[in-house]
């Protein structure tokens, strides 16, 4: 079978040019809330675009799936069932500092207080 042709940005054949990867608006420790859901959450990571499973993308109902090409966010969370862990889209966050602080059980983990509305992190922990 012969390979696929790939196509530059342009429409024509050829190389494709990288994507330039978009900067995180939200830095780590950042509160912020889903802007659909009802749970707010703690950054403690960040992807520059989407790096979790094709699986856990396509389970996402196809008329709320986020774009891939985009900052996704870990977030230590708070919902109504309690603390989780949560990956989330940027164009699904939305700032939360003027909500206090997030009660979660693994804030101290990654990081050693609030200051002026953001978590400060501890130093670099492995993976």
């Amino acid at each position: 079978m012969p390979p696929k042709a790939t196509f530059s940005d342009d429409g024509t054949a050829g190389p494709r040019a990288p994507r330039p990867i978009r900067m995180a608006r939200f830095p780590i420790g950042q509160i912020v809330r889903h802007r659909l859901f009802h749970f707010r959450g703690v950054i403690y990571d960040v992807d520059p675009e989407f790096a979790n499973t094709e699986e856990w993308w396509q389970s996402i109902p196809a008329d709320m799936r986020p774009r891939k090409d985009q900052p996704f966010y870990h977030l230590l969370a708070i919902g109504d069932q309690g603390p989780y862990i949560a990956y989330v889209s940027e164009q699904n966050l939305l700032d939360d500092r003027e909500n206090g602080p997030v009660e979660h059980p693994e804030i101290s983990r990654y990081f050693t207080g609030l200051e002026q509305g953001r978590y400060q992190p501890r130093g670099r922990m492995a993976n």
